[in-house]
């Protein structure tokens, strides 16, 4: 049992989180109104074995840094529940897996190619390069957790009827929405643990940079990630508009609510912010997916816009 508990750990399950709340509203809104639950939950299964590949690959790459942070010293490779050579053999099993049953059981190819860049880009890009390299690591490497709105929205796509629109912007906006969030998500965690990251020599935002640095560019970021989500609002309904907007608001004062509190001096708690924005977007996005499965009238069409973005 305690090897099983080890080899479930090394696929990161909380990480893997982000898969469902990204995948499911993504393949949601690209067949608005009739959804095929079926094709989902096989989508949702095989982008979950990608992911667990990635992670499983990860903690292979960072074993050596994991064994010196107190927030990892705990995963099965820094503990040696399990070795690097098994734990390797495992994120090689899950990736062919995952790329056969996204190709042959979810009839898509593109969504089978867009797993393995992932998988290729956050163990050679971000965790090997950009992680121990650049303080903006997280920023670029964040695209990595974006692929789950692209994976979804290909595999609907390559299911769809001849000659359907595939309104691929939409899929773009979802993608950029996670793009954007990602960097005050991870920042208002590694502000609690830049000890930890400054001991492994990790360059995270928070070790380099001051406090009231790290805070403005979380203000920032939260910004670009509320302002990219009214962007889908023209394709969505009202719940989702609704939602975007109050969610974005409560997300944005909470974020500069930190950012002043460090400008004062007075004490602060990131991580407060860090749970806001799992839950926001978590919000965000079941708004956005109980819409599409109730397939509300657009607001484009409320506004009688006709252009082929929309319909």
């Amino acid at each position: 049992m305690e090897t099983i508990k080890a080899y479930v750990a090394l696929t990161k399950p909380r990480v893997i989180e982000l898969l469902l709340v990204a995948t499911f509203p993504a393949m949601l809104q690209a067949e608005r109104g009739s959804n095929h639950i079926g094709l989902i939950l096989l989508t949702v299964i095989g982008g979950w074995m990608g992911a667990a590949a990635a992670n499983t690959f990860n903690m292979v790459a960072d074993s050596d840094i994991d064994k010196v942070m107190k927030r990892t010293e705990r995963r099965p490779l820094a503990k040696m529940t399990v070795s690097n050579r098994n734990a390797t053999i495992f994120a090689w099993t899950l990736t062919v897996v995952s790329f056969l049953w996204l190709w042959l059981l979810c009839h898509s190819l593109l969504a089978a190619v867009f797993v393995m860049m992932t998988i290729a880009f956050y163990i050679f890009v971000y965790t090997k390069w950009l992680k121990r390299t650049t303080p903006l690591n997280i920023v670029w490497g964040g695209a990595a957790g974006c692929m789950p709105t692209l994976v979804g929205w290909a595999v609907i796509v390559d299911n769809q009827p001849a000659g359907m629109n595939p309104h691929w912007w939409q899929a773009i906006v979802l993608f950029m929405i996670i793009f954007f969030w990602t960097p005050p998500h991870t920042w208002a965690l590694a502000m609690r643990y830049k000890e930890d990251y400054r001991a492994a020599g990790v360059p995270m935002m928070p070790v380099v940079r001051s406090e009231v640095e790290v805070t403005r560019q979380i203000v920032g970021y939260t910004w670009a990630t509320v302002v990219t989500t009214f962007l889908l609002i023209p394709a969505a309904g009202w719940v989702y508009a609704a939602t975007a907007i109050i969610a974005g608001v409560w997300f944005l004062v909470m974020a500069i609510r930190l950012h002043e509190g460090v400008k004062r001096g007075v004490e602060v708690k990131p991580l407060k912010l860090f749970i806001l924005s799992n839950n926001y977007l978590a919000v965000v996005f079941v708004a956005l997916s109980v819409d599409a499965i109730l397939g509300l009238e657009t607001v484009a069409n409320m506004l009688g816009w006709t252009s082929s973005l929309f319909v």
